[in-house]
């Protein structure tokens, strides 16, 4: 079953680095989106939003695990090819390496023409934060941000849940973080309605961000430190990160670039003051998107060889067993 998870995963792996998500195509977190925008209108009120929020995050995988593997299984039934097939488009569709780099490529492009209100816009689309006065370097500093985070969210995360489950898992894995997106936000809204959606996403991405921010520090050299001293960076300035996960990923990009990420952002007029990661041995340019793309790319395909070392030393354990 393992080998049919590794073969499922490395065709989803090439059909989403090739194909992507296009919009127009029907997609599994549209639906996902939909269902917990129902649930969140009719249950993100009055008292007890707390269970509540548990009740929703609860329903949605139930749903999203019960529907996912019943239409595996009758996939399997018919055969095993058409089985390992399916679960690679469903797997395909968790993840997120084309899409990622267009967003980030969108924030690149136009500021190589010096078009920094073009540049706003894009950025505004993937980000949280306020973009409308930002300049070139706090652009930059966005779009890096996302590719170095979401390498382990959008990529790696939903392929470790993948071998570990197959689709199922993968899915399954995809709507917690879809519930976390949309309701684990810390506001009078949803602190307590989406306090369960963001804890468990915490809990289901603690072990892949921590295996991609090794893979990114893995898959290259350093631009301006020694290895070692990169190393130090990743362990020193990973834990500054308000998420438990996030830092890995940005700490690693920002040691391999020699560069400072972190900072004052704004999220609807509201300051955020972010720790800094990284030194700023170099100012942040646009050439650094680009740059953290290759990264983002280097240690996903990383992290899928370590998927499969580790997948078939697992099937050859069991099968000892």
């Amino acid at each position: 079953m393992i080998t049919n998870h590794l073969i499922a995963i490395s065709i989803a792996f090439v059909l989403d680095r090739i194909i992507g998500d296009p919009p127009k195509w029907p997609h599994p977190v549209k639906w996902m989106g939909s269902l917990i925008s129902f649930f969140d209108k009719r249950w993100n009120q009055g008292s007890h939003r707390k269970l509540k929020g548990g009740e929703m995050t609860l329903t949605v995988l139930a749903i999203v695990i019960g529907a996912t593997g019943f239409s595996v299984y009758l996939a399997y039934s018919l055969s095993s090819l058409i089985g390992v097939l399916f679960e690679a488009v469903l797997i395909a569709t968790t993840i997120s390496q084309k899409s990622l780099r267009t967003a980030a490529l969108n924030v690149y492009e136009p500021l190589q023409k010096g078009e920094l209100s073009e540049a706003r816009v894009n950025l505004s689309s993937i980000v949280g934060r306020d973009t409308e006065h930002l300049e070139e370097s706090e652009l930059v500093r966005g779009a890096v941000e996302t590719v170095a985070e979401n390498t382990s969210d959008g990529i790696t995360a939903p392929l470790f849940w993948a071998l570990i489950g197959g689709s199922t898992a993968a899915m399954a894995y995809r709507a917690i973080n879809t519930c976390d997106s949309m309701v684990g936000y810390r506001d009078e809204q949803y602190e307590t309605f989406g306090m369960v959606s963001a804890r468990l996403d915490d809990l289901v991405n603690w072990i892949p961000s921590r295996l991609t921010g090794f893979c990114m520090m893995l898959s290259q050299k350093p631009d301006h430190h020694s290895t070692k001293h990169a190393w130090h960076i990743l362990f020193r300035d990973a834990h500054q990160h308000p998420s438990p996960n996030s830092g890995w990923g940005e700490a690693a990009t920002a040691a391999l670039l020699g560069i400072q990420l972190g900072g004052i952002n704004t999220y609807k007029g509201v300051v955020s003051n972010r720790a800094r990661m990284g030194d700023p041995i170099t100012k942040l340019s646009a050439i650094h998107i680009p740059k953290s793309i290759t990264i983002m790319h280097r240690a996903s395909l990383l992290f899928l060889v370590t998927l499969w070392i580790g997948g078939l030393i697992l099937g050859a354990t069991f099968t000892w067993l």
